[in-house]
């Protein structure tokens, strides 16, 4: 973050789509972000869901946990449990803790998963 300087979630906003558009994962990330909670754009789940799929399809542990909040409440898409498991494994195998959390929970609960106590 800049110190000192007034913060500006339109020009963020522009300055992220910038990157974005040029395919900068961090910066599809940050746009996703905008359009999740309506920061210098349109709140949009369904734009916020695209953003974060293109940031998770370059490995951005970040967004694929984002992304597979967004499957599992169908924000945006179609719930979608199963995908939403796939999507917590993938971040958790990556070493993302809260996607961990979540896909123990998943095992836990049998929740796109098969219910299993030991993984």
């Amino acid at each position: 973050l800049a110190t000192g300087m007034p913060l500006d979630d339109d020009e963020a906003a522009r300055l992220y789509r910038r990157a974005a558009e040029q395919g900068s994962a961090l910066a599809q990330f940050g746009l996703g972000q905008c359009h999740d909670q309506g920061k210098g754009v349109p709140q949009d789940d369904s734009e916020a869901a695209r953003l974060y799929h293109l940031a998770a399809e370059q490995g951005m542990p970040e967004a694929i946990y984002n992304f597979a909040v967004f499957y599992e409440l169908g924000r945006g898409m179609p719930q979608d449990v199963d995908e939403a498991a796939r999507l917590y494994r993938r971040g958790a195998d990556q070493g993302h803790p809260i996607a961990q959390y979540h896909i123990g929970n998943c095992y836990a609960h049998g929740k796109g998963v098969l219910q299993d106590d030991r993984e």
